[in-house]
């Protein structure tokens, strides 16, 4: 869990592959330049064509500071990669850059230089060990000034599965739901019966356009007994919140936003996530999708789980206009 963020500097580097630790800890870095000054020019882009660079770092017409961040820093085309190495010469005090970079070999002269011009770096590396996702469990709930003893973390790993943004989610409803010390009882009486989740974790992958593990998730959620209707009931309700977060009048407060559409915090920041790649034609596509299989499933078709696997693959592949 990325914690302690304090005000960034002209530049800051947020370096690894932990999806959900990149985002908070660019959330975290928004946040402290925003405490400071409210109206601050947050621009938050992934991929830049030659000459846009220039444009996002130079002066705001409207705000006396900015935020420009950078996500997939890697990737960028070597062009605007050397504007970027150029402006890191001599940036601007007005300007809090970040750049969001994988940290591999791929887009390394802009990471080293970086580097060498004396950018703060915040790591976030892959969460991969058992023991290392007890620990972002039992972090969560330190956090909020819980605890939770060993044995309910394992056993919320075992509830949950190993996604750190499905174990965040779980930790954020635990605090929200209980009171006093999480034991292991506490978890299984929270998960006992709770088919819902399986089929809600159906949703989030294929909503992801993670195909294969949507697949994998679905077939595992027929075997132990979930309801089709239950799945093609997520996944409706999986497209539809990001269809309205897409919608949703840009440039407010989070804790507004969140209150606008009517979901908890920690629910808007994983659908922010996930709706990117989603646009108002494949959003529409997928909704079709899911509602032919949920047709099938209620007795209009001839093989429910083969229109729910039908659903699922197109749902993943409507994510990026597939």
């Amino acid at each position: 869990m990325t914690s302690n963020i304090t005000v960034p500097g002209p530049v800051t580097l947020v370096v690894g592959q932990e999806e959900l630790l990149l985002d908070r800890a660019v959330a975290g870095l928004t946040a402290a330049v925003r405490a400071q000054d409210p109206d601050a020019d947050v621009r938050d882009v992934t991929g830049l064509a030659a000459g846009e660079f220039g444009e996002l770092v130079s002066p705001s017409l409207f705000a006396t500071r900015k935020v420009v961040v950078i996500r997939a820093a890697q990737d960028l085309p070597a062009a605007v990669a050397n504007e970027v190495i150029a402006y890191l010469a001599d940036p601007s005090e007005d300007v809090a850059l970040i750049l969001v970079h994988a940290g591999a070999a791929k887009g390394k002269a802009l990471l080293e230089a970086a580097k060498k011009a004396g950018a703060r770096e915040i790591a976030c590396p892959k969460i991969t060990k058992p023991s290392e996702r007890i620990a972002f469990v039992r972090g969560e709930f330190q956090a909020a000034k819980r605890k939770i003893s060993e044995d309910a973390a394992r056993a919320l790993l075992d509830a949950v599965g190993t996604d750190l943004r499905e174990l965040a989610a779980a930790c954020s409803q635990l605090i929200a739901d209980t009171e006093g010390p999480i034991t292991a009882e506490v978890v299984g009486r929270y998960y006992t019966g709770r088919v819902e989740v399986t089929s809600f974790t159906v949703a989030d992958r294929a909503v992801e356009g993670r195909t294969a593990e949507a697949l994998e998730q679905l077939r595992w959620a027929l075997s132990i007994g979930v309801a089709p209707v239950l799945i093609t009931s997520a996944l409706a309700q999986g497209v539809r919140s990001i269809a309205k977060v897409a919608g949703a009048p840009r440039g407010m407060r989070p804790a507004d936003l969140a209150k606008e559409l009517g979901m908890p915090p920690w629910k808007l920041d994983r659908v922010r996530q996930q709706a990117r790649g989603w646009t108002g034609e494949s959003i529409a596509r997928a909704l079709q999708a899911v509602a032919e299989a949920d047709a099938a499933v209620k007795g209009g078709g001839g093989d429910p789980d083969y229109a729910l696997e039908r659903a699922v693959v197109t749902v993943a592949r409507c994510r990026g206009g597939r």
